[in-house]
């Protein structure tokens, strides 16, 4: 049984009985349904037409449960509904099913734990195991996702920016569990930019494959390893290559989002032989570009230490100064300056500060070593 292949179909499927009619949630059950009967009937009899063959399937499981719920009128109506089985193209209701899992009305993890269910085709145990939650947890938070989104129509376009957002969500989360779900961001990812022309998705599948390409020089024993001090060996050149031809098509289109700046940025990073031959000038200039499109305080906490290596650390510090220090990795970023500009003393203060607000367990303990290295 080809599980990728079904997981690839599920999210036009389910798009295909949406825009029919039929109630995301009840949709979203029978194309589950569906699957679990291909599982069972694929592998002694394959389907000439996988796609049509899953689009009837699940459409006759709907109408099956709803002949069991809803009026005899209601009923006949569907049934003389029914398709017959066959191929069919269905690139836009895919679309329309990102749009809808990623509905302004959901909160960031409800869209994130809809789109992985619901786009993705992953289980409901895997998207738990994946967040680190209870199963029943994660189940809850899709039902109520999916009666969220019950009533929204399906007929106006949907906004690109919402979905990318939650995709790059699902892309940061890394991995967990048994589900990788950093490639499991670009699988759809890759499938949104199919379905769609669009130069900031191309931006962010661009983003999403640079910074994917150093993953396995992040860690080395459990233990974070920083982007200046990563063995560039490991990293993945093929991934690389990819990321960067397929952000120049992007930035030839003219229309500069903030996906297209933030992979630029990255491709310069790529793009350095070794960490002292980075182009800090013009990652800046990338970062000023960035400011236009965002005005994001992260942004520009992120320049400041990009000022720092390009213009020196007093420079950096001085571009930091007009931030927030409530900001995260403020204390973090600081440290970092202090040192470069020989203050060890302010910087192991800084260190630890910046230990004590870190976000993850491993961020914490690469932060206390660079506190103990300068207090030793």
């Amino acid at each position: 049984m080809d599980e990728a292949l079904l997981r690839s179909l599920t999210p036009a499927v389910l798009g295909i009985l949406v825009r029919r009619g039929a109630d995301f949630a009840a949709a979203e059950d029978a194309v589950q349904d569906a699957l679990v009967e291909a599982v069972r009937v694929w592998p002694d009899d394959p389907p000439r037409d996988p796609k049509g063959w899953l689009v009837t399937a699940a459409w006759r499981k709907f109408l099956d449960a709803t002949r069991a719920e809803t009026a005899r009128r209601r009923r006949e109506d569907l049934v003389d509904a029914e398709p017959e089985q066959g191929p069919a193209q269905d690139a836009d209701d895919t679309l329309q099913l990102y749009f809808l899992c990623a509905h302004p009305s959901l909160t960031p993890s409800s869209a994130v734990a809809l789109t992985l269910r619901a786009v993705g085709g992953l289980t409901t145990r895997q998207i738990a195991q994946a967040y680190l939650v209870p199963e029943a947890t994660m189940a809850q938070r899709i039902s109520r996702a999916k009666k969220t989104v019950g009533a929204v129509r399906f007929d106006r376009p949907g906004d690109v920016a919402t979905v990318l957002r939650v995709l790059y969500l699902v892309f940061n989360e890394g991995y967990s569990g048994d589900v990788d779900l950093a490639a499991e961001a670009i699988r759809l990812t890759r499938q949104l930019a199919a379905a769609i022309d669009h130069p900031e998705v191309a931006g962010l599948l661009a983003l999403m494959l640079l910074h994917h390409a150093r993953r396995a020089s992040r860690t080395e024993n459990g233990r974070l390893v920083p982007l200046a001090e990563q063995d560039r060996s490991r990293w993945d050149t093929t991934l690389i290559a990819e990321g960067v031809e397929v952000l120049q098509a992007a930035l030839a289109r003219d229309r500069l989002g903030q996906f297209q700046a933030q992979a630029a940025i990255a491709a310069l990073h790529a793009d350095a032989p070794t960490a002292e031959e980075t182009d800090w000038v013009q990652i800046v200039e990338w970062y000023d570009e960035l400011l236009e499109i965002t005005d994001s305080p992260v942004v520009r906490l992120n320049r400041a230490v990009a000022v720092g290596e390009a213009d020196g650390p007093r420079a950096g510090l001085k571009a930091l100064a007009e931030l927030d220090d409530s900001l995260p990795r403020y204390s973090a970023v600081s440290a970092y300056l202090h040192e470069r500009d020989g203050d060890r003393r302010t910087a192991a203060r800084l260190y630890v500060e910046a230990a004590e607000k870190a976000s993850n367990l491993a961020e914490r303990e690469y932060l206390t070593r660079q506190a103990a290295r300068l207090n030793n």
